[in-house]
């Protein structure tokens, strides 16, 4: 689960809103963040990015609970929303915090896990397809699992498993369409490869003759 892991960010209040000024930030190892959500208005502040890196490489990543403590405006748990990334750097470059309301469940984006060898894959040398790696859950921010964990060691091949097979949590609503395919195990049939087809005018070849013997030449001579 998402727990608060007693981590603390500490930001400052962003004055600038210019790109000029969120270049300058992040020269200076600072994140332009917005926070909004619960009981406050929206808030814009300078987190540093070594923090906020280091949330998004941890095991509960964006969906990880953490107190957020901007200097002299408000201190409070929040969990990421919204993240930009550079394309070319791959680093972050804005990011978006919701703050958290004691009994508010909200919406969140959770990986999902398949476990187990697929009896299709281990008897009938099928291939395991999984078609959807990730799903939409609304809980307790606090009973965010780090992953939905979906056995598929009954699937034979040919055999499909949706979203409605996911084995039910009470804390967790699943929003995914019930109907979604997530894994499926198939064959892979081996392309036969046709023969060449003859070049038009061109005769067919002909056969191969094994060289005779020298009895035979000899004979074939003399007729």
């Amino acid at each position: 689960m998402s727990e608060n892991k007693d981590i603390t960010v500490r930001a400052k209040p962003r004055e600038g809103r210019g790109k000029n000024d969120a270049r300058r930030a992040r020269r200076d190892g600072m994140i332009p963040v917005t926070v909004y959500g619960g009981e406050g208005g929206t808030v814009s502040a300078l987190a540093p990015a070594r923090d906020l890196a280091a949330i998004l490489r941890s095991d509960t990543g964006r969906n990880t609970i953490f107190n957020l403590e901007i200097e002299g405006v408000e201190s409070g748990e929040v969990m990421f929303h919204d993240r930009q990334i550079d394309p070319l750097r791959l680093r972050l470059i804005h990011a978006d915090f919701r703050r958290l309301v004691a009994g508010e469940k909200i919406e969140v984006t959770v990986p999902l896990h398949l476990e187990g060898e697929p009896i299709g894959v281990r008897e009938h040398q099928g291939v395991l397809e999984q078609i959807v790696r990730e799903i939409d859950i609304r809980c307790d921010p606090r009973d965010i699992p780090e992953s939905i964990d979906v056995d598929v060691t009954n699937l034979g091949v040919h055999d499909v498993l949706h979203v409605s097979d996911i084995t039910r949590d009470e804390r967790i609503e699943i929003l995914t369409e019930a109907d979604m395919v997530i894994a499926t195990v198939g064959i892979i049939k081996e392309e036969v490869v046709a023969p060449p087809a003859p070049v038009e005018g061109e005769a067919p070849a002909e056969p191969e003759v094994i060289g005779k013997g020298k009895k035979e030449e000899e004979e074939g001579a003399e007729e």
